[in-house]
């Protein structure tokens, strides 16, 4: 079966049956005892294995072919810059992606073979070590990289790049665009699926409800959204119903077996195959589940549970009702509002408050998130951020604010600018949905127009554009 072929009875299946992928991979590979000098004396490294020991890996890849399921993770979850970075070794993240995809793309064809029965590769990009929103790494080096991870995964046969295990919504946006570049420029399709990670707090690591993950994620043209590790399927279940009722997308769910219970013996996870296999049946019929598997302390025997209990079940259809809205790192702030309207503190513009704009010019940073904060205390919906001055480096101030507005403010940002370069900037700062102020249409048919560049942007980033009725001729008059 050709690439367009299995990604096309991929999204197939995906709308009209559940789909089970695997479960856990690096317990399964420590299980068999590799040496240091199958970790090429880079010892954890699971990814090297890929080259030194394909054996192992394509053992794992059996097991769970042979409980059932449909599709199953390559053993690249570190394969990113950050996690390689910490051996010393991220000039190799295309070669192990690619290696990695390579044996679960000839395991799956060789399953396919016996039966006939299609089987696909979810080509695993993990989150990494280093938080960008933490300014720990760039976005732009980031995004950068994981286009490499994306181009192995692609080259080595992967059907779908599944953005996984994702703890800050600036990292998962990094990995969606570098993903999308990577099918931009192999001319590829494949299917982009965000896994985001909600801990036992209720939040993603940094902070974010699953609202503002929504809100931030699905605009960037993903292909299914859902959750993975950090709980077992009883701490998701609140998660999964509300991305039931607002999300457009497909939804997966990958639990762990349980939260781990610590023993002298190490984590235990204390889900059995019966558990998993009913919390997944529960979440496909109440909240509409296309793709179904495991993570942490999952085994082949619970996959076959799963399997066994899902196979032939078609996921009730959803009435998502979706919220337009823009989101901070924290929550997501709908654009309707229903006892108000909807209110932009305009304080932090360098253009309309002197006190901000002196505050700015001086370096007085801190002073300009104090100034956020008062218009949040005082009700605003959203934050305005502008930082346009003649004879100031607008990127450098950009960067420098709406790298604090990121953290310190639990509204959305609205970036107003009139230069793209300082738009990008703020955009490369904020996990969550931004807002752009503003645009009109003229010269909007050309490429090279501010409206086209400022559009693409928006649309690469999953921003919402303020768009102002005017053109050549003048205001509109008229709806």
């Amino acid at each position: 079966m050709t690439e367009t072929a299995r990604v096309s009875a991929l999204r197939e299946a995906l709308a009209t049956r559940v789909v089970v992928a695997d479960g856990a991979m690096g317990t399964m590979l420590q299980a068999q005892e590799p040496t240091l000098e199958d970790f090429q004396q880079l010892e954890g490294c699971n990814e090297v294995l890929n080259v030194t020991r394909p054996d192992i890996v394509r053992s794992v890849h059996e097991a769970y072919f042979e409980a059932g399921v449909d599709c199953v993770g390559t053993n690249t979850f570190g394969a990113n810059l950050t996690a390689l970075g910490e051996y010393d070794i991220p000039e190799r993240i295309t070669e192990l992606s690619c290696a990695g995809a390579r044996i679960a793309r000839q395991t799956a064809d060789a399953f396919a073979a016996r039966d006939g029965r299609t089987r696909w590769v979810l080509g695993s990009m993990g989150p990494g070590t280093k938080l960008p929103t933490l300014g720990h790494v760039t976005y732009g080096v980031l995004r950068d990289a994981y286009q490499h991870n994306a181009e192995g995964l692609l080259a080595g046969g992967a059907d779908a790049l599944l953005v996984e295990t994702t703890q800050d919504l600036l990292q998962t946006k990094a990995a969606v665009h570098g993903a999308r570049r990577a099918l931009t420029a192999r001319g590829a399709d494949a299917l982009v699926i965000v896994s985001v990670t909600v801990e036992a707090t209720g939040t993603m690591l940094l902070g974010s409800e699953i609202g503002a993950a929504l809100t931030a994620l699905e605009p960037l043209g993903i292909d299914m959204i859902g959750l993975n590790c950090a709980t077992g399927p009883a701490e998701m279940s609140e998660h999964l119903r509300h991305l039931a009722r607002h999300a457009r997308v497909p939804l997966s769910c990958m639990p762990n077996a349980g939260l781990p219970v610590l023993t002298a013996d190490g984590a235990h996870y204390p889900l059995s195959a019966g558990e998993l296999a009913d919390a997944q049946e529960a979440f496909v019929r109440d909240y509409g589940l296309s793709l179904v598997g495991g993570c942490c302390g999952t085994t082949p025997e619970h996959l076959r549970a799963v399997v066994e209990r899902v196979r032939g079940l078609t996921p009730p259809p959803r009435d998502p009702r979706p919220e337009p809205g823009a989101a901070s790192l924290y929550q997501t702030v709908p654009f309707r509002q229903d006892t108000s309207y909807l209110a932009i503190g305009e304080r932090t513009n360098a253009n309309g408050s002197k006190k901000f704009r002196e505050a700015m010019l001086a370096g007085r940073w801190d002073d300009c998130v104090e100034m956020a904060r008062e218009q949040i205390r005082e009700g605003a919906h959203l934050l305005d951020l502008c930082v346009d001055y003649v004879g100031r480096d607008g990127v450098a101030d950009m960067e420098e604010l709406a790298g604090r507005f990121a953290t310190a403010s639990t509204l959305p940002i609205v970036l107003d600018s009139t230069e793209v370069d300082v738009l990008r900037a703020g955009l490369e700062k904020l996990g969550g949905r931004a807002v752009i102020n503003s645009v009109n249409y003229e010269d909007g048919d050309d490429p090279a127009s501010r409206f086209a560049k400022v559009t693409r942007l928006a649309r690469e980033h999953g921003a919402a554009l303020i768009a102002l009725t005017i053109d050549e001729e003048g205001q509109a008059r008229t709806p």
